[in-house]
């Protein structure tokens, strides 16, 4: 179902002429194509999970060149990986807000007992288990350090 939805999205692209979304279509379809090899799953294909994954991957990719080439003073080339970004972030479910990850992060801390920093493994284990696909994995690092100091 998913990799019958980007197949589709990437013959509309080809035929609007949207050469950016379908380079970046194409590079999906070849990590998805890539993954099943891997796993062995060529004839059955990937599963709904194991393809958000691959699309999570490639958003967190994506995010660390925008810092890199941000930090290395090549502007162009952090658009050129933001626009690819927001074209993944299409393929993926609704983001939660960074209030909700607050929250999601607040019950995992009040349900373990954890009060020390020393935990921040445990609670970050628990956190992307519970929030996977649903939350940037920085934002709740970023937020279960705060709220274990």
């Amino acid at each position: 179902m998913f990799k019958q939805k980007i197949s589709e999205d990437l013959k509309t692209a080809m035929k609007a002429g949207e050469t950016e979304k379908r380079d970046v279509l194409r590079m999906l379809d070849a990590m998805l194509k890539n993954v099943e090899i891997e796993k062995m799953k060529r004839e059955t294909g990937l599963t709904e999970e194991e393809s958000m994954e691959v699309v999570s991957r490639a958003v967190k990719q994506r995010k660390d060149a925008i810092t890199q080439y941000e930090a290395g003073g090549r502007p162009e080339l952090a658009e050129k990986e933001k626009k690819e970004v927001e074209i993944l972030m299409a393929y993926l479910p609704a983001q939660m807000s960074e209030e909700k990850v607050r929250e999601a992060v607040a019950e995992i801390i009040a349900a373990s007992g954890v009060t020390s920093k020393a935990d921040i493994g445990k609670v970050m284990g628990q956190a992307m288990g519970k929030l996977k696909g649903q939350a940037d994995g920085n934002l709740v690092k970023k937020i279960v350090e705060e709220s274990l100091t």
